[in-house]
């Protein structure tokens, strides 16, 4: 967390040691922008130096973190009760950057958490977290207690005058939760359902009050961006997005992982120098650039820099920024039959489209991977992923999700499904190995 730090998130995690504790946070220079923000900053300076920064929520919808909290009404804390929670309900599938955040180093969570309560002037704060996440939570509890023992969190922090604390909920568990209105929803002890806006949570969120919802790594930013400057966190970018992201790499590659890089590191640079490529006896065929949400791109789009508007230009999403890998001894179909599962499972139930579409999806997948599927069939799921595809057609995101890999998947793997019907087979041959 130093000044010079090219890694400015992960430069204090380390596996074999640990979360940090206060006083060694502090060492590390953890506390800088809290006392800096609270003793000489405003929220309206703090807001400012955000925007100026280019951070871009890192949560899947890339919007202006600054952007966001401007439209939040300016009523001090004392005087508007507020909300800022931090969405840390990771179960986009293939996507765990959160996660190493919340257990390697909690407290720049905590201190990303202060900021931006300050900077909205939002007393109340909430960690929604995934119920699976269970050392997570441990290690968030503990790091909470501590700081408010040593005066972080509470009453008039630092003298400021300014108020704040942390509460943890650890969310009964549904994807769905992922999506802010349904996650206020559910704070609120309802059914995870999402809601009609507007009003935006900024201004009637959780309980009718402005509320604030960002991902963890976006809140994680926030220390390194009042303690470096925003010039600086721009600066770490390659292309127009500013800062670091966290990538990540799963499948069949040497080494997956996840790693802080520049945004708008290539695809290729990721994939090959840091996955370490794909392993011995395996190809690389396509895959999901930004998690199960997204589109499937091909081995052509490979130098793809990985940042929002490249990866859009190619076809697909940025999104979580954590590749799954299909390789060519993989089923494309058994792969996106998995995933519509999961999305097919995982709908609130809300509208009729997503509710009853969704699982008809699965079907004839099921159907077509079974050696069961007939031409028809593809002429249905090319209409479902038409329909259930198109922004607007549902209440929410989730359907138009999880018709990106069905939708994509049509295209460049069409005759897969040719061969899976015409054989009255899976053509791949099961067991292709670990």
């Amino acid at each position: 967390m130093t000044a010079a730090s090219e890694r400015p998130l992960t430069a204090m995690i380390d596996p074999a040691m640990g979360p940090p504790d206060c006083a060694t946070y502090e060492r590390a220079g953890g506390w800088q922008a809290a006392r800096l923000a609270l003793g000489s900053l405003t929220p309206a300076e703090i807001i400012d130096r955000v925007t100026r920064s280019k951070l871009r929520g890192r949560g899947g919808a890339g919007f202006g973190t600054g952007q966001k909290w401007n439209f939040v009404p300016k009523e001090p804390a004392s005087e508007r009760r507020k909300y800022l929670i931090a969405n840390a309900d990771e179960m986009e599938p293939g996507t765990f950057k959160d996660r190493w955040l919340l257990e390697g180093n909690p407290l720049q969570l905590v201190e990303g958490m202060i900021l931006a309560a300050y900077a909205v002037q939002a007393a109340h704060g909430i960690v929604f977290l995934r119920g699976e996440y269970q050392e997570a939570c441990v290690r968030l509890h503990r790091a909470i207690g501590e700081a408010r023992q040593q005066g972080w969190l509470g009453e008039n922090i630092l003298g400021s005058g300014f108020s704040f604390d942390i509460h943890v909920h650890s969310s009964a568990g549904r994807y769905i939760c992922g999506e802010e209105t349904a996650l206020l929803t559910a704070l609120e002890g309802r059914r995870a359902t999402p809601r009609s806006k507007p009003p935006f949570p900024q201004t009637g969120g959780l309980w009718g009050a402005p509320s604030v919802v960002n991902n963890v790594e976006t809140l994680c930013n926030l220390p390194h961006i009042i303690v470096n400057g925003p010039e600086w966190f721009a600066g770490l970018g390659l292309g127009e997005d500013g800062g670091t992201k966290i990538y990540g790499v799963s499948g069949r590659v040497a080494k997956p992982g996840a790693w802080e890089l520049p945004i708008g590191t290539p695809l290729r640079q990721i994939i090959e120098d840091h996955a370490g490529g794909m392993r011995s006896g395996y190809q690389l065929r396509a895959l999901l650039p930004g998690g199960a949400s997204t589109a499937f791109i091909d081995t052509t789009a490979l130098d793809v820099a990985m940042d929002y508007g490249s990866v859009e230009k190619a076809g697909s999403r940025l999104g979580t920024g954590m590749a799954i890998i299909l390789d060519d001894r993989t089923c494309p179909i058994g792969m996106i039959r998995n995933l519509e599962h999961f999305f097919a499972q995982e709908s609130c139930g809300w509208c009729t489209p997503c509710r009853d579409g969704l699982p008809w999806v699965e079907r004839l997948l099921d159907a077509i991977e079974d050696g069961t599927g007939q031409d028809e069939d593809m002429e249905q799921l090319d209409r479902h992923a038409r329909m259930l595809g198109a922004p607007g057609r549902t209440f929410c995101a989730h359907a138009p999700g999880a018709m990106a890999p069905l939708a994509s998947g049509l295209k460049l793997f069409a005759a897969d499904f040719t061969a899976h019907i015409q054989q009255g087979r899976c053509p791949h041959h099961a067991g292709a190995g670990p």
